[in-house]
């Protein structure tokens, strides 16, 4: 179909559920054809009760998938049609057990022999084609049981998204954003300590000129987050990972994963072996952010930072 060859891979819903109509409108036709006055959806439904004898709605809905008002819409109907029969002999009468009436176990027997004439007839398209569709939608399956196409499409808009992102060696001119980035978070979720005035008020003399670094992120050349690599006076560490913060703006961007990486780049050029830094558990995004780094948790070391309940490492040799 020309349309398809337009759309792209983008159209798969529509083209599958196409097919699915095609194929469910022959269904329809096949049942006729064994003589059978049976509906399509209701296939799944009766062979769970022509194999297991008898169940009870939940039990159906988790064997095919299917929500429980799906199935029990789907039993009414059935029941309708004289194939099942509900509560059939069941001692427990707040169990809602369903199974076929002898008018459905004639019906399931003659379905058996269509059956075996559709796994025929499908076995021939197999052999005609140069795809087996059936091998490849049980791998498909699998595979959206593993992620989800949402998470799949997202994880493709950040990925996208973040090539727009431009990390930078800080300048006179990121002053204000880096001081101002910071702020933002830090009044979001604590209070603003002495310890970060002395970074944020004068960047320049406490941390470049002592040998750090400091990173901005541009997206649409516009500083949107910001981090720093801080010279540490300490015998175990050589810097310390610091004043990251990211405008929530332009989160979901991998805004983080890029300063933290190029930071993380910094320290190794600069011949660093271990990386430190402080943070607290509540803000698990950039704890998680820190262990996809490679930063584990240490102890025993004083901060001068009261929010600080979590302290982290990196060893780079």
């Amino acid at each position: 179909m020309k349309l398809f060859e337009k759309t792209g891979k983008m159209a798969l819903g529509s083209r599958l559920r196409l097919m699915t109509a095609r194929i469910t409108d022959d269904a329809a036709m096949i049942y006729g054809l064994y003589g059978v006055e049976f509906s399509p959806k209701w296939f799944p439904v009766f062979f769970v009760l022509s194999e297991d004898g008898e169940n009870t709605i939940t039990e159906i809905a988790n064997e095919i998938g299917h929500s429980q008002p799906s199935v029990s819409k789907i039993i009414q109907e059935m029941t309708a049609a004289g194939l099942v029969q509900e509560n059939r002999e069941s001692p427990d009468k707040r169990r809602n057990v369903v199974a076929l009436t002898k008018k459905g176990k004639k019906v399931s027997e003659r379905i058996k022999v269509q059956c075996a004439d559709v796994d025929a007839a499908i076995e021939s398209i197999i052999s005609e084609a140069r795809h087996n569709l059936w091998e490849a939608i049980e791998e498909w399956e699998f595979l959206l049981e593993q992620k989800s196409l949402l998470r799949r499409v997202q994880e493709q808009k950040k990925l996208r998204e973040s090539k727009d992102v431009q990390i930078v060696n800080y300048e006179d001119q990121y002053q204000a954003a880096f001081k101002s980035l910071n702020e933002e978070w830090i009044s979001t979720y604590f209070q603003m300590e002495e310890a970060d005035y002395k970074a944020l008020d004068n960047p320049k003399g406490y941390i470049l000129d002592k040998g750090g670094k400091i990173f901005v992120a541009l997206y649409n050349n516009e500083p949107v987050g910001v981090c720093a690599l801080i010279k540490m006076n300490d015998p175990d560490y050589d810097f310390e990972l610091a004043k990251m913060a990211v405008s929530p703006k332009i989160q979901g961007k991998s805004v983080g994963w890029l300063l933290g990486q190029a930071v993380v780049n910094a320290a190794k050029e600069l011949g660093a072996s271990r990386i430190y830094l402080e943070s607290n558990t509540a803000l698990k995004p950039a704890i998680n952010l820190y262990q996809k780094l490679g930063f584990k948790k240490v102890v025993g070391r004083s901060t001068p930072y009261e929010r600080c309940n979590i302290q982290m490492e990196l060893q780079l040799m």
